[in-house]
């Protein structure tokens, strides 16, 4: 039975999930937000945050199209992260729920196929076990390897499961495991995923209460990930740069953290986490300017702008989204705007729409 607007309330003091299936729009907005906000951090992918911030303030604000992509790839193509979270949801379509031995073979197929942009170590090593017929639950990297690879694509998990916490920490762990093994990258799966669910509700974001619910959620999985979400409330009080100095490095050892620098966001799973759901809380019902913090930090910013994307898409919806940008999305001349809506359209009919 459907729920009412506002959610039901769960026993023992689980967080409210709501019932009735978000619109069509928010699907749309969530996947297509993704794709979009990597294809516009992908032109500086890397770069320091003055170069960032240039391209900020010329591009990303205005919501103007940057005259060029990345190496040979024009405005609009994204990356490892969009390609990984579409066919995740392909995938669930195809299947009709996630059935990680299809999604570990697309995995598998991306790479074999020489069609993935921008590959992260442990996600091309995984995908090289895959191939050589090692069990999709055993070929994640190990610890310590803790990158951001499972958690840029966890996305499409709170769409599908944005009624049941149970069972989006277990598909958002599942998924995710398939290339990393440590928990932390577990966890940070679960808090995009989870950022996601919560987006979808009614209602303004309450910033305390999202930071508390998704440190429950990830909590179940690696409780030192929790004990940073947990902090995002005070983080989000601070400017930029400010809130930078305190993300960028969280989650090190101490023996480990000067080896990372502050002044960026590293693909190192907590920080660029931290840092996507920094930029949503700091401006929930604004795009272009949750995108705008994402990419300003410099490093990992395909990632951070993909992460906070999808939160950011599932919260205003696609229509809110700037569409002359999103018309530019491509994979290599498939999978563009069309193909995308059309996925987000089946997804909402499948999760109940």
């Amino acid at each position: 039975m459907r729920g009412t607007e506002h959610g039901t309330m769960r026993e023992h003091g689980e967080p409210a999930m709501t019932d009735r299936v978000p619109s069509v729009d928010r699907f749309r907005g969530c996947l297509v937000g993704q794709c979009l906000g990597d294809a516009l951090g992908m032109p500086v992918e890397g770069a320091d945050q003055a170069e960032c911030r240039v391209h900020v303030e010329a591009y990303v604000r205005p919501g103007l199209p940057p005259p060029h992509g990345r190496g040979p790839y024009p405005f609009g193509q994204y990356t490892d992260d969009s390609q990984l979270a579409r066919e995740l949801l392909d995938s669930w379509m195809l299947c009709r729920r996630f059935e990680p031995v299809d999604y570990a073979r697309r995995i598998a197929d991306l790479f074999r196929e020489g069609r993935i942009v921008g590959q992260g170590r442990a996600t091309s090593e995984a995908a090289a076990r895959l191939l050589t017929g090692t069990p999709w639950d055993e070929a994640g990297a190990p610890p310590p390897a803790a990158g951001n690879g499972s958690a840029m694509r966890a996305g499409p998990v709170g769409l599908m499961a944005f009624a049941s916490p149970a069972d989006l920490v277990r598909l958002a762990t599942d998924q995710g495991r398939i290339t990393h093994a440590d928990p932390r990258c577990s966890a940070g799966a679960v808090a995009i995923a989870g950022a996601v669910a919560l987006a979808l509700r009614p209602g303004p974001v309450d910033v305390r209460h999202v930071a508390d619910t998704l440190a429950a959620w990830a909590g179940q999985v690696d409780r030192s990930f929790a004990e940073a979400v947990e902090h995002l409330p005070k983080w989000v009080a601070l400017a930029p740069e400010d809130a930078l100095l305190r993300i960028a490095r969280q989650g090190l050892p101490p023996d480990e953290a000067d080896r990372y620098p502050d002044d960026c966001i590293t693909p190192f799973v907590v920080p660029s986490v931290l840092w996507s759901l920094y930029a949503f809380l700091r401006t929930p019902d604004d795009y272009l300017a949750t995108l705008a913090t994402a990419i300003g930090c410099g490093g990992d910013v395909d990632t951070t702008a993909a992460m906070a994307g999808a939160v950011s898409g599932a919260r205003v919806g696609f229509n809110a989204l700037p569409q002359d940008l999103a018309a530019r999305l491509t994979d290599r001349g498939t999978w563009g705007l069309v193909d995308l809506v059309a996925l987000a359209d089946e997804a909402w009919v499948v999760a109940g729409g």
